[in-house]
């Protein structure tokens, strides 16, 4: 039974579908099976995995959520082994508007799913920059939530909302809901600010922060130009090894791997600034 994990994060520019591909192409790696769904109407995803849109007009996750095709038919292979992708494209904008009037409108990704579970060991839903109906449908299937957070201050502010409404969902339509952790990304060794948003999100949550924390590095910015994962484009720079470390983190806790000891980022002489405060917890 496979274990589903919704990335989500309503702020965009956090790393959040650069996250879904590279964890699931490190997941594949170590001989994991792992589906992607995209659920982001732009389909970043599914382009950062070399899927042209004019290759996904007819298969697509949304044929599935307005029930024109079974889940099966629209499930694509990568040129990655063990990593298959359900391929977004800009019809999905109309889902949210089209599911409204649906029955059990909120339930249509989970009980899509329930279809192909056994097939992988993980299936990681990308989400929209939004919490809509994508958003609720991507959370009322997952068992567990993982949110990328960008090191800078504004990328805190709505990590409260987001913690607030996976607590309605799972009050609501999701009783099983947990959150899965934070993954720290874009940190920059040299930016203390960086730093103190570390320590602050670190302190504040605990060991629901993933130890693995994802730098800025340039070739993780240009592996989607070429269609292709950090792993594939170039698997010795630190963003593959850092996104190799968060798999094995990720793989302990679902299955008890082995978890290997996970090297700190530089370190840097912090400055005296203000306290970042940081509202919400981890209620769900």
């Amino acid at each position: 039974m496979a274990r589903v994990i919704c990335v989500a994060n309503q702020k965009g520019g956090v790393g959040k579908t650069t996250t879904s591909v590279n964890l699931a192409a490190a997941l594949a790696e170590m001989g994991r099976r792992v589906l992607i769904v995209d659920m982001d109407p732009q389909g970043n995803a599914s382009s950062g995995l070399g899927i042209k849109r004019y290759e996904n007009q007819e298969n697509n996750i949304y044929q599935v959520l307005i029930g024109e095709k079974p889940i099966r038919e629209t499930i694509q292979t990568t040129q990655m082994s063990n990593l298959d992708i359900i391929p977004a494209n800009p019809d999905l904008v109309g889902a949210e508007i089209e599911l409204v009037d649906m029955p059990s409108r909120e339930y249509r990704l989970k009980t899509a799913l329930s279809e192909v579970s056994e097939t992988y060991h993980y299936i990681l839903i990308d989400c929209p920059p939004s919490l809509g109906l994508l958003t609720v449908n991507s959370l009322s299937a997952a068992e567990t939530f993982l949110v990328p957070l960008q090191c800078e201050y504004y990328a805190l502010e709505g990590l409260s909302q987001l913690l607030n409404t996976a607590g309605l969902i799972k009050k609501s339509l999701n009783t099983e809901l947990k959150i899965e952790g934070i993954v720290l990304t874009m940190f920059d060794a040299r930016n203390n600010l960086s730093h103190q948003v570390v320590a602050e999100i670190q302190s504040h949550f605990g060991d629901k922060v993933f130890q693995a924390i994802i730098p800025r590095n340039v070739r993780l910015s240009e592996a989607p130009s070429h269609g292709q994962t950090i792993f594939q484009y170039d698997a010795k720079s630190v963003g593959a090894k850092k996104y190799k470390e968060l798999a094995q983190e990720l793989d302990h806790r679902a299955y008890g791997t082995v978890q290997p000891a996970v090297e700190p980022m530089t370190e840097v002489t912090m400055s005296e600034e203000p306290s970042i405060e940081i509202e919400g917890d981890l209620h769900v």
